[in-house]
């Protein structure tokens, strides 16, 4: 199995990981610090979705060697497969979105669960909060975008097996 087939399945994977975490875990645990496996699920499966498109046209010779880093990785994206396969605008926000949830998350100093709600505070106070219907949407989101990237890297399988 080639690193982009690999990368597609664990992208897969991850988003039905935080799909199970919320709607079957999260209804017997109700613990809202579960929400944020929930988002660091929904970061890996859209990282994963990226880098398999990303690996699939290296594979190709049609992008340069990136680094393996989230910044590096988002920045070809970005330039080099957004247009060039029509991929909706609203998944780079996405991607930026979920991404800045989790280093805010890093970042917070203060952090607690309030009702069913998860409450992340940075530095100077400002609050973000996470709760089910907002990762009910991520989730729907991420699997759009994971679904666009399959039938992008799928065209060939064929080769490759």
């Amino acid at each position: 199995m080639e690193e982009f087939q690999e990368a597609r399945e664990k992208a897969k994977k991850n988003i039905m990981i935080a799909d199970h975490m919320l709607i079957m875990t999260y209804p017997l645990i109700k613990d809202p610090k579960l929400l944020l496996a929930v988002i660091e699920n929904i970061s890996s499966a859209l990282n994963n979705a990226m880098t398999s498109v990303l690996l699939y046209e290296r594979l190709f010779k049609r992008v340069p060697v990136f680094q393996d880093t989230f910044d590096s990785k988002f920045n070809v994206f970005r330039q080099r497969i957004v247009d060039r396969y029509q991929i909706n605008k609203e998944y780079l926000k996405l991607i930026q979105e979920v991404r800045e949830i989790i280093s805010q998350h890093k970042k917070s100093p203060v952090e607690f669960a309030r009702k069913d709600k998860f409450v992340i505070c940075s530095e100077n106070y400002r609050i973000k909060t996470l709760g089910v219907p907002e990762m009910k949407t991520y989730i729907a989101k991420t699997k759009m975008f994971i679904e666009d990237i399959v039938r992008i890297v799928s065209k060939n399988d064929g080769i490759f097996k």
